[in-house]
């Protein structure tokens, strides 16, 4: 089974690959991993890709799919894959398209959680970090028992500078203009779900899985 998970940061996407992988046990492949792997290897994309990171530089389309088009051709994504975090644009789409074709497969799933951007600003305007021991905090889904003190050790909790309102909507903007073309291609290729991800966590992936075991049956 091959996927393509999406959605808009603070959707829950990271929480419900866990759980896709967890069951379908096939690979979860992010970018970052296959540059770190790619770069750990001492392949000779990899070696490209970290010459551009070390100069802070973005790694060239023609590097990042010479190393997806590794990866994916290793014997654990035989049986399928999970990808996160590629395609962002339609070109990396259209590459990614003739790299499975190349292999003789084809995505089948874009799985798309979907949350209002008013409730993402909710949810990540509302986390607070401990200044001593780092901690996460929510103040909706995991307050702590102490309003701005850390249940472990009583630090005070702040507020990271990009959890802050214009940040987070101005971060979700980006995303959104970024993220629309490539839900219009795959909706186009009859291959997109949209999840509703604005339930309990559990309830978000029965959807999923509903929509996953359909396609075996």
């Amino acid at each position: 089974m091959n996927i393509v998970l999406m959605g808009l940061p603070g959707a829950g996407k990271g929480t419900q690959a866990d759980k896709i992988v967890e069951k379908y046990d096939i690979p979860h492949i992010s970018t970052g991993d296959m540059f770190r792997a790619a770069i750990s290897n001492g392949t000779e994309l990899g070696l490209q890709a970290k010459s551009f990171m070390d100069n802070g530089s973005l790694v060239p389309d023609e590097v990042t799919i010479g190393i997806v088009r590794e990866r994916l051709s290793q014997p654990d994504c035989n049986q399928g894959f999970l990808l996160d975090g590629f395609p962002r644009t339609i070109e990396q789409a259209e590459a990614l398209d003739a790299i499975l074709a190349d292999l003789g497969k084809s995505i089948e799933h874009v799985v798309n959680i979907e949350v209002a951007k008013e409730d993402l600003v909710k949810r990540l305007t509302g986390r607070r970090i401990c200044k001593v021991c780092g901690s996460s905090y929510h103040l909706i889904f995991n307050p702590p028992k102490e309003e701005g003190k850390c249940d472990k050790d009583g630090g005070e909790l702040y507020q990271r500078a990009d959890d802050n309102p214009e940040t987070v909507n101005n971060r979700l903007e980006v995303n959104i203009k970024q993220s629309q073309p490539l839900l219009d291609f795959y909706a186009a290729k009859n291959v997109l779900t949209n999840i509703n991800g604005d339930q309990e966590i559990g309830k978000v992936f029965a959807d999923v899985d509903a929509l996953l075991q359909s396609s075996r049956n």
